[in-house]
């Protein structure tokens, strides 16, 4: 909790210093705005959007503002910016269809100075997407299987009890960097690791740059991470050069053979890796660690998933890896991935800006004002999940959800472009979790937060018991 605090104290000793009425007496654009409010000068309603996720109820900040306003567009203040939330399937269906048209994507401040170049990799992102496709993640299913065959070896078998969430971090940052760079040291990762978990919380914090406070942490660290991934896309480039290196080894070989790429700076390259991590591995390593506390609470979803997978090994001959065919017969445990995603998102939202004065519901939404969408107006909304609190896999049963109601990746042209990927680690994951243990949690209650991603509030200790040969 404390990396959030901090900041936010840090803006308060300058808003005590600074004159105050500059954010209660500006003078609105248009006196049609959407209705709500500011909040405190300044901060606005910051402090209780992040304190609602760190009680674990980031829903309420939104479903709140819907009820008293609008159901379907109000406005805040949040980051020192004037910000329309947008609700619903509608609000969802507008933004994601009208990106460059009326709206840009909209990355917080402090992302520029903790990634300098992350203004011109927004464009050099669409480059990146083709490797991530479904064909393109075909090959990269077996060695996705040995990496994790390895974790559960060495971190989980012959243990009694384990800290999931932190062995789960370490496993899908161990993963990428296999995927990414075929580097599968573990005290490699381990070494970045450290300094990747600090960048999330710098880039939503409040950009205030003093020692102590999660931006600053967060561009040290950056600072070192870039310094690594240069040495490593420089070495790589070498080795293509030289026949040393496959053109097909890992995503950051296919990406330096991309002819747009041959032309960016290895710094360049390391950044925009960077920002795919950052995504990738914050989550996945929730999604799962929320999964495993699911499955340890739901006996009757974890028979489910263990019946499933259990009729994959049986199918396959002694020691042959998981390939793209067994993926696809994970049905039943894919939809119940999808209900963890549904329940606990791993973005709770993103920001877009308005380019140009418009309407919508009859209101104004100036030039220049923020744009934000949130899952929790649609995941919990009883109109498009009946008991949106229960836990019910079958509803994605045979069928998808009403478009633009699940979000878990967001949507239109800015969807996270990893969301296969992490399909396939996921189900991965799954497979050998469930066919290697039965399990039990060690604190019933334990509370998910969000501090800005989900995460059990006391690491999600699980007691383990290894299923008999």
């Amino acid at each position: 909790m404390d990396i959030f605090y901090g900041s936010l104290l840090s803006l308060l000793v300058i808003v005590i210093s600074c004159s105050l009425c500059f954010a209660f007496f500006r003078p609105a654009a248009d006196a049609n705005l959407p209705p709500g409010g500011r909040g405190w000068p300044v901060i606005g309603e910051t402090i209780e959007f992040v304190t609602t996720g760190l009680k674990g109820h980031p829903e309420k900040f939104i479903l709140d503002r819907m009820t008293k306003f609008s159901h379907h567009v109000f406005r805040t203040s949040l980051i020192l910016q004037d910000v329309v939330v947008f609700c619903g399937q509608e609000g969802n269906k507008f933004l994601f269809t009208n990106e460059n048209k009326l709206l840009l994507q909209w990355l917080p401040p402090s992302v520029g100075k903790i990634l300098p170049f992350s203004d011109h990799n927004r464009t050099k992102a669409k480059m990146v997407r083709k490797y991530f496709k479904p064909e393109a993640l075909r090959q990269y299913v077996p060695v996705m299987d040995m990496v994790t065959q390895k974790h559960f070896q060495t971190e989980w078998e012959g243990k009694d009890q384990i800290m999931t969430q932190k062995l789960i971090k370490n496993f899908t940052f161990l993963l990428a960097c296999k995927i990414f760079f075929s580097i599968d040291d573990p005290e490699w990762a381990k070494t970045l690791s450290g300094p990747f978990e600090k960048l999330a919380p710098g880039i939503f914090s409040i950009p205030i740059n003093l020692p102590g406070t999660p931006l600053r942490k967060a561009i040290n660290a950056a600072t070192f991470i870039r310094k690594e991934l240069t040495a490593i896309v420089k070495r790589r480039k070498i080795d293509l050069a030289d026949g040393k290196a496959s053109p097909t080894q890992d995503i950051l070989s296919l990406f330096l053979c991309d002819d747009e790429a041959k032309y960016m700076a290895e710094i360049e390259v390391a950044d925009l890796i960077v920002g795919l991590l950052i995504g990738g591995q914050d989550s996945t390593s929730s999604t799962c660690a929320v999964i495993v506390k699911y499955l340890a609470e739901l006996p009757e979803i974890y028979e489910g998933v263990y019946k499933e997978q259990i009729e994959i090994t049986k199918s396959k001959a002694s020691k042959e890896l998981l390939n793209w065919e067994d993926l696809s017969k994970m049905r039943y445990s894919w939809n119940v991935a999808c209900e963890v995603l549904r329940l606990v998102p791993p973005t709770q939202g993103t920001f877009r800006e308005a380019i140009t004065d418009f309407t919508y519901h009859g209101y104004s939404i100036p030039k220049g004002w923020k744009l934000y969408w949130s899952t929790n107006s649609t995941h919990k909304n009883p109109n498009f999940f009946p008991d949106p609190e229960m836990f019910n896999p079958s509803r994605f049963d045979n069928k998808r959800p009403t478009p633009y109601t699940f979000v878990p990746f967001g949507g239109g042209g800015h969807q996270c472009p990893g969301k296969d990927f992490v399909r396939v680690e996921i189900l991965v994951f799954m497979h050998h979790l469930v066919t290697k243990f039965k399990l039990e949690k060690l604190i019933p209650n334990e509370q998910i937060i969000f501090s800005p991603v989900p995460k059990l509030e006391k690491g999600l200790p699980i007691r383990l018991y290894a299923h008999k040969p």
